[in-house]
């Protein structure tokens, strides 16, 4: 296997156990970016999947039932305690699950709050920056495993 590393142009020649690691990381790395994708998908439903023309800004589902007083909010806030668990199952670290909760608490919280709640959901978007938490995390995680996979030993 022939690792080029940007921006040189000198390709890297891979020992052969160095290659085995790095594409059994590839396919870990693979099964964790699908599982990313999906929550992703989950947050933009909740937060940013419709564009009305009267609003600057995407809203989604956690907008729309958070309009029911109460009981709108706290079926979101399950929603959004789904994707704190899959970051969870991604090994996001506990300070990072903990600002994520933090996320959702403060979105629930004035969520309750009627009209005040609806427009705060509107700008706040809880579960979109909960994983934009979990992939920056992940991809510094991927960059420095595959460093590492890659170094002879």
């Amino acid at each position: 296997m022939i690792r080029s590393n940007a921006p040189s142009s000198e390709a890297e020649i891979l020992l052969p156990a160095a290659q085995i690691r790095l594409s059994e990381l590839e396919d870990r790395h693979e099964n964790e970016a699908a599982q990313l994708e999906r929550l992703e998908a989950i947050a933009n439903l909740m937060d940013a999947r419709f564009k009305l023309p009267i609003l600057p800004v995407p809203i989604g589902l956690d907008t729309i039932i958070g309009l029911v007083p109460g009981i709108g909010d706290t079926i979101s806030l399950g929603v959004s305690g789904v994707i704190v668990a899959g970051a969870r199952r991604l090994d996001i670290p506990t300070r990072h699950l903990s600002v994520m909760g933090g996320n959702i608490l403060i979105d629930w919280a004035i969520g309750l709050v009627p009209i005040v709640g609806d427009l705060f959901d509107v700008g706040w978007q809880g579960n979109v920056r909960n994983v934009k938490i979990a992939r920056a995390h992940l991809e510094d995680r991927w960059a420095r495993e595959r460093e590492l996979a890659a170094k002879d030993f």
